[in-house]
């Protein structure tokens, strides 16, 4: 007899949403487990989320833009409200897949405000809803999109690149063209499809571009710049160049502008690779810019890296930090032909990383050492901010009332757009010194286990559980942001009930803890007694020590 599918129970459920969204939450992995056995809940879900609309951040940003401007405004200012807006599609919106797979897109093709960025609110918030639109799209669309987008143009220099004039030291910026290369598409060494390094006879890894490859995708990038604003009647390379404003023609949001006059004309030495289209991989001279750009794109977009280099980035910011190379294969064939022909199909690269039997199912022995992955520290805030259902009296999520410095960075070092630089928070082959890089492995997340961070974190976390929750919300301001903790007063007289609790709502099940937390953490609530008299604050510090000590253990940290 055939056995049927077994159906999906809480704790995978759990595992299967702290994959997909910004955090499982009781209510969403109910739902879930409504939707079907094992052999089709996720698949279903999966379905419904990529018909969702998409939240969007520039709205917001626009609409908190005064009108009329007063004196001394400071267009900066408007960063905080694309990160509260953020924060709202994180917790609250209803395409979090779509939102996930965006933020996991801004920390390989990353822009951030800190820099040249932090002036321009609009080009940052539409640069990320453009990773949205984008998420299930195509790759050589998004890589297009990116590469022409003013927030990637200003971040990267290439808006206002200019083609190179005789007899000076005038030539074409390369960092749009090495960063595209390196972080965006193909990696800096050739790659099996599977992920593994390509080497040549002495075992030394073959590099996938040099610098006369670098130079000629430089001299590609070359005679873009800002739109045009629609209330010019003609402008230049120069007077379009400086028209950032936020109103007449919303430069900041347009694709950038080709100026002919502008553009090097000559040959460009590209990717040469098997099966190239171009041969040798030379663009021919005297090309339209556009036509240069569509075949450069074309170049990279068809490499043989772009499947394994982007399947593993995906993998890893979404379920693993060390997949198997047979995970990536299967992942990267599927972006190589999504079943139908198509390359590139991203809705098709997202579903292999999360349906993949390495993803759904739980390793055990051995391979239960390295399965899974460190969450990212913003992550973990989120989930916790979702099973807790985090509010505010005003109804908004007040980020500058809430973190040290207005975000979330000095606590968490990590927040939307605020990367250091165009490497992310932490690179994906990060390996912490010891027992993980001795054997191989990689814990990308742990290059943020810094001392300060932890200690920053570990307090926020206190705080929260202990004097940010709705039994404190009539003493706080209109906009800090308080924690649900209902159930768990009702609980709190018992210690194992109410650890319990706390378990199902972040772990996904009290069979998720392990026992030496259980016991640590009923010592610890037992620690505060009941009396007859002050009882309010008593269950109070008790439901604070249950969710503190869940919310900084390792089982909660861990993504299994």
């Amino acid at each position: 007899a055939v056995t049927p599918p077994a159906p999906v129970g809480k704790a995978e459920a759990f595992r299967f949403l702290n994959q997909s969204t910004f955090g499982a939450t009781e209510a969403e992995a109910t739902r879930l487990m409504g939707l079907g056995d094992s052999s089709n809940a996720y698949s279903r879900w999966i379905d419904a989320e990529i018909n969702k609309p998409v939240s969007l951040l520039r709205p917001s940003v626009e609409a908190a833009y005064p009108n009329p401007v007063p004196t001394g405004f400071s267009p900066a200012s408007l960063n905080t409200i694309r990160q509260e807006r953020w924060f709202a599609n994180a917790l609250r919106g209803e395409d979090q897949l779509r939102q996930r797979v965006a933020f996991a897109l801004s920390q390989i093709m990353v822009v951030s405000q800190i820099g040249a960025l932090n002036d321009l609110p609009f080009a940052h918030a539409d640069y990320h809803d453009m990773l949205a639109r984008n998420a299930f799209g195509n790759f050589r669309t998004l890589l297009e999109d990116v590469t022409l987008h003013p927030a990637m143009g200003i971040y990267l220099s290439m808006l206002g690149n200019r083609r190179a004039v005789a007899n000076t030291n005038l030539r074409p910026d390369e960092n749009y063209a090495r960063e595209m290369m390196q972080l965006f598409s193909i990696g800096l060494v050739q790659l099996d499809i599977d992920g593994s390094v390509k080497t040549d006879a002495t075992g030394q890894p073959l590099p996938t571009y040099d610098q006369a490859i670098i130079e000629g995708f430089a001299r590609v990038f070359t005679g873009w710049t800002w739109a045009c604003p629609s209330t010019l009647p003609t402008c230049t390379f120069t007077t379009a160049r400086v028209q950032t404003g936020f109103t007449a023609g919303y430069n900041q949001v347009k694709p950038m502008q080709l100026y002919a006059d502008q553009h090097e004309a000559g040959t460009k030495q590209l990717l040469n690779y098997t099966g190239v289209a171009l041969p040798g991989g030379l663009v021919p001279a005297n090309q339209t810019g556009a036509k240069d750009l569509a075949d450069a794109l074309d170049n990279v977009f068809n490499h043989p890296n772009v499947g394994p280099f982007i399947a593993k980035q995906l993998i890893q910011k979404l379920v693993t930090s060390n997949p198997s190379r047979a995970y990536v294969q299967r992942v990267a064939e599927r972006f190589n032909n999504d079943g139908t022909g198509r390359r590139g199909n991203l809705e098709a690269v997202v579903r292999a990383v999360l349906l993949d039997t390495e993803a759904r199912n739980a390793a055990s022995g051995s391979g239960a050492a390295v399965a899974g992955k460190l969450k990212e520290p913003l992550l973990r805030l989120t989930q916790f901010w979702r099973a807790y259902g985090v509010t505010s009296a005003s109804g908004k999520l007040g980020v500058a009332r809430n973190f040290s410095g207005g975000t979330p960075s000095a606590q968490f070092g990590q927040g939307q757009g605020l990367s250091p630089s165009v490497f992310n928070f932490f690179s994906p082959s990060y390996a912490p010194p010891g027992e993980i890089a001795d054997g191989g492995f990689v814990a990308p997340e742990m290059q943020l286990a810094t001392e300060i961070l932890a200690a920053s974190s570990t307090n926020f976390f206190y705080t929260q559980a202990f004097s940010r929750t709705q039994a404190q919300a009539a003493n706080l301001n209109a906009d800090d942001m308080y924690i649900t903790t209902t159930d768990e007063l009702a609980l709190a007289g018992d210690s194992e009930a109410l650890i319990n609790r706390v378990a199902e709502k972040l772990l996904g099940g009290a069979g998720q803890m392990s026992a030496a937390l259980k016991t640590e953490a009923k010592a610890q609530i037992e620690r505060t007694t009941v009396p007859a008299t002050n009882q309010t604050t008593a269950l109070a510090t008790r439901t604070g020590d249950a969710i503190y000590f869940v919310v900084t253990s390792p089982e909660y940290a861990l993504q299994r």
